[in-house]
C-alpha cells in the first residue's frame, strides 16, 4: 500500500468547521506543514473535500 505527503498550502481561515476538522482530522495545524499518511479511501475522501487547501503527493514506499 502506497502513501501520500499531504502539504497544507492554505490558511483555513474564514473557511467554514467542517473544513477546518478535516485538516486537524489529518494531522495539519499550519501552513506549509506536510504529513505522511497511508494512500487509503478514507484519506482521499478528506482530501477531496479541501482540495482547494491543500496539495497531494505520492510517496514511493522504501521497502525492497
Amino acid at each position: 500500500m502506497g502513501q501520500l505527503k499531504i502539504t497544507l498550502r492554505r490558511s483555513p481561515i474564514g473557511k467554514p468547521k467542517k473544513h477546518k476538522d478535516i485538516i486537524r482530522g489529518l494531522g495539519l495545524k499550519r501552513t506549509q506543514q506536510w504529513v505522511i499518511r497511508k494512500d487509503t479511501p478514507e484519506i482521499w475522501g478528506m482530501v477531496n473535500k479541501i482540495p482547494h487547501l491543500v496539495d497531494v503527493e505520492n510517496v514511493m514506499d522504501e521497502t525492497v
